[in-house]
């Protein structure tokens, strides 16, 4: 694990290079020394959280923006380093490729459903969304009391702030991209 001075060191310099500020305007900005921004930025220094505060506020930037590693522009994920969540004794399994983070309001998974697998979903909280893309096989989606059949390269998106099934009462495996959208 990167230790936190040496991110920090790392995400300063790269706002302040972005912004086009001087060593000297960061300091007039923050109110801390230039000397001290330097050692920062040269990772020769663990500063203070004091320290990281007058630095975010004096960039107008938020606190974990200077702490936390940035996301890269390409991420590859790789079926193997998936945890799949099982339900319904295995017959219903989830993927999550890509989890649920506060900037994106979404999560996608790639679902496997076998013969007579099945799983009753709780309401999620009001305004959230479902959109599903059937990739192989039959699927069967429940909502509001209607019933709807889905056949591979068949698409549903829906309100999912209410009970919902799935289920697959087909003899073959039943695969599905599943994105959730939820409010902000």
């Amino acid at each position: 694990m990167e230790e936190i001075h040496l991110i920090l060191a790392r995400n300063l310099k790269a706002i302040r290079e972005k912004e086009k500020l001087s060593l000297e305007k960061v300091s007039q900005l923050s109110g801390v020394s230039k000397t001290m921004i330097g050692q920062i930025e040269r990772g020769e220094s663990s500063p203070t959280l004091t320290t990281i505060w007058k630095i975010a506020n004096g960039l107008k930037i938020s606190f974990t923006t200077l702490i936390n590693n940035p996301q890269p522009d390409t991420k590859v994920i790789l079926r193997d380093e998936v945890q799949v969540l099982c339900e319904d004794n295995g017959k219903y399994r989830v993927y999550p490729y890509f989890p649920f983070q506060d900037d994106c309001r979404f999560e996608m998974y790639t679902v496997e459903i076998d013969k007579d697998g099945k799983l009753k979903a709780d309401a999620h909280r009001e305004g959230t969304e479902e959109f599903i893309t059937v990739f192989e096989g039959e699927l069967t989606i429940c909502v509001n009391d209607s019933e709807y059949c889905l056949k591979k390269g068949d698409a549903i998106r829906f309100k999912a702030d209410r009970p919902h099934t799935y289920y697959n009462s087909r003899e073959t495996l039943t695969k599905l991209s599943m994105t959730i959208y939820y409010p902000s």
